[in-house]
């Protein structure tokens, strides 16, 4: 078991090449340690280099209504009037603190994507 920092392009592709080789590696033996140190290692390198944004705020309301098989109605009774609702969804209207509370705490939405500027 050789396990260095991933630094490197090449770093990164070798550690996916041999992670790909124990990834049935037994938790508690040698090669499933190494899994877990370069999985580590990997998911560090990756969330420096390939960060991933958070989405836009209306667009991750409209997904979690999809998933949720909410209509406009259903979104009207979580953050007030329906006309509300309509603006938030257009962009004509921003999201109120207690919106973002209530989207939150019934939709499950994360506050950091809700806060953010759009």
């Amino acid at each position: 078991m050789e396990i260095k920092p991933i630094r490197t392009e090449q770093d990164y592709n070798q550690a996916l090449e041999r992670l790909e080789v124990i990834f049935d590696a037994k938790k508690g033996t040698k090669e499933g340690d190494e899994l877990e140190v370069l999985g580590i290692l990997i998911e560090k390198y990756e969330d420096d280099h390939f960060p991933i944004d958070l989405p836009d705020p209306i667009e991750a309301i409209k997904f979690r209504m999809e998933q949720m098989n909410y209509s406009q109605n259903d979104l009207a009774k979580v953050i007030g009037l329906k006309s509300r609702a309509s603006e938030i969804l257009n962009k004509k209207r921003k999201l109120s603190l207690e919106m973002i509370r209530n989207l939150h705490e019934t939709m499950k939405i994360p506050t950091e994507v809700l806060i953010q500027p759009y």
